[in-house]
């Protein structure tokens, strides 16, 4: 195990160099920071704080609560109830003119931190000679920010409490460990022609019903220059598609989903790439995948077979419309499965599948199916809740996670295909691939949904090597192994899909560079990751809707868009 692993190791550092990512602003940040008590801000360990955010009028006030909300679940209240709204929060943000923050709110505040509260007191100024503390002395218990009362003012101050901005003035000073917003109208880069370029493709997907709708996003040194949505839920354009709409991910899954749980099991010495499904799966060891390593599972060499059509092979009964003590499996709406029936058909037909030899590269959802299984063997944990608890939530990507509806109304979900063959009905919010459906909603190769932002969160853990928000998470030795080459057969790395060394294949574009790892989906979603330019592109759309269709392939539209990227940043060196 040891040769392969630091070979395997060896080869990664090679491939992507030791470099971290480099966040450089744009943006000028006039915030001030006073008494940064226990050096709280910027803020951790999102998912231990409950915030509760308090300003005197929602709509005055609207560039700095929606901006909180891009990095964390905050719960938006004015002051007319002030005690009893923030009773079940730890941490409260309260923001405010001088005029609207009286002598009776500051008492409140102060009762909040002798409630053991941690507070922070936002004080927006119209004029220089209001630019001075509210609180009674410098040194209280409250935390305390100055920023000017504009849009930009509010979104500033906004992000440096959360870290997507770093604070230079005065003696507090911090740094940026998160995403920044609102940078396109100050990069150096031409986004706004690299924005009218992106446009007119995406229009052209919308126009042609490549797709009803999408979203694009672009991430430069830490700084989101594009993000924006076209078109409609559907067809019949009842829905605009918003920013924070939330997609199916389809097979991004698999890097997103499993591949960070066995990225963290693997670099805590929980599993072992190099042990067997055998040694790993009690159901696996009499059978023909025994001796097969998870190394070759993960890089999709363990010749599974490539798909196995369940939902064709169902008995009369399996599936009903309404559910009853049998059938309790949601499939999508009025749609249920016999309860079970992953564990008892689907998952013992995988592994007594044919198998071919191990070492050439063969794409199949089986793979992750498989470490899914030895995920939640080892960890007892569901998979839905383990990256929860420790990826999603800490990181503050709010909107992730598997089976949505059980979260959110389903007009924040992009609806995927009209399903005339099997669940017959159309598909809001349950997940697209039929055989996931049939699991529970819950598989190693799919079920995820998240919206653009919940990506870019992730893509950006990846650019740090496994740091983000001040915390780290992986080793960067582990994100180096898993996102780079580690196949002599394929372009593969653990997980990871990977720019293609055959210049002819142009994948994932003509222009992107050898650096790029990430994954697409079958739903037509895609996130490429580049560390040599510091840069995220994320493509979401629901280009199988209503039925599914190639037009996004035949028209070229996520790679004519990645090539636009690049041809931004060359024109930006010229």
């Amino acid at each position: 195990m040891k040769k392969g692993f630091f070979g395997a190791l060896l080869a990664g550092l090679f491939c992507i160099g030791t470099s971290y990512a480099q966040y450089k602003s744009t943006l000028k940040n006039e915030t001030i920071l006073f008494n940064n008590v226990d050096q709280l801000l910027p803020l951790t360990h999102l998912d231990q704080l409950h915030i509760a955010v308090v300003v005197p009028n929602t709509g005055k006030y609207s560039a700095f609560t929606d901006q909180l909300a891009r990095y964390g679940n905050t719960a938006v209240f004015d002051f007319s109830k002030f005690d009893e709204d923030i009773k079940y929060y730890n941490t409260i943000i309260v923001a405010g003119k001088e005029d609207d923050l009286d002598a009776d709110c500051l008492m409140q505040l102060k009762q909040a931190v002798r409630n053991n509260k941690k507070v922070i007191l936002c004080h927006f100024y119209e004029h220089e000679r209001n630019k001075k503390l509210l609180s009674e002395q410098p040194q209280s218990d409250l935390i305390e920010l100055l920023a000017p009362f504009t849009e930009s003012g509010q979104q500033n101050a906004a992000m440096s409490i959360f870290g997507g901005m770093s604070i230079t003035e005065g003696d507090n000073k911090t740094s940026q460990v998160r995403l920044q917003y609102h940078a396109e109208t100050s990069s150096t880069l031409h986004v706004g022609k690299l924005t009218k370029k992106i446009d007119a493709i995406a229009q052209e997907a919308v126009d042609k019903q490549a797709a009803p709708g999408l979203v694009v996003m672009v991430v430069k040194d830490g700084q989101v220059l594009v993000e924006k949505s076209y078109g409609y839920h559907t067809y019949s354009k009842n829905v605009p598609t918003r920013t924070s709409d939330i997609f199916d991910l389809a097979s991004v899954s698999k890097i997103a989903g499993t591949t960070p749980v066995i990225m963290r099991l693997t670099e805590r010495n929980i599993i072992n790439l190099d042990s067997t499904m055998g040694y790993y799966l009690w159901q696996a060891k009499y059978t023909n995948k025994k001796d097969i390593k998870l190394r070759s599972v993960m890089l999709h060499e363990a010749g599974f077979t490539p798909f196995i059509p369940f939902y064709r092979h169902l008995n009369p009964g399996d599936v009903v419309f309404s559910p009853d003590n049998t059938h309790q499996v949601k499939l999508a709406d009025n749609s249920y499965i016999r309860n079970h029936y992953y564990r008892d058909v689907m998952w013992p037909e995988m592994l007594k599948s044919a198998v071919k030899p191990v070492g050439n590269y063969v794409y199949s959802d089986i793979s992750m199916y498989v470490m899914k299984e030895v995920a939640e063997h080892q960890t007892a944990i569901p998979l839905q809740d383990y990256v929860q608890e420790n990826f999603y939530r800490p990181l503050g990507m709010t909107r992730a996670g598997y089976l949505p509806r059980e979260r959110f109304v389903k007009d924040e979900i992009v609806p995927t295909e009209q399903d005339t063959s099997f669940r017959k009905t159309l598909l809001e919010g349950y997940v697209h691939d039929q055989g996931a459906a049939m699991a529970g909603g819950v598989a190693g190769h799919a079920g995820l949904f998240a919206t653009a932002n919940d990506l870019a969160i992730y893509g950006q853990l990846l650019l740090n090597r496994g740091e983000y928000g001040g915390e780290r998470y992986f080793k960067s030795e582990t994100v180096d192994l898993f996102t780079s080459k580690q196949s002599a057969t394929s372009r593969r790395g653990l997980g990871f899909d990977r720019w293609d060394p055959d210049l002819k294949k142009e994948y994932p574009s003509k222009l992107a560079s050898s650096s790029v790892f990430g994954h697409t989906g079958y739903t037509g979603t895609c996130i490429w990751i580049d560390p040599q330019h510091q840069l995220i592109y994320i493509f979401l759309s629901n280009r199988v809707h209503p039925q599914v269709s190639t037009k996004l392939y035949d028209l070229n539209i996520r790679s004519r868009i990645q090539d636009a990227i690049y041809e931004s940043i060359d024109d930006d060196k010229k």
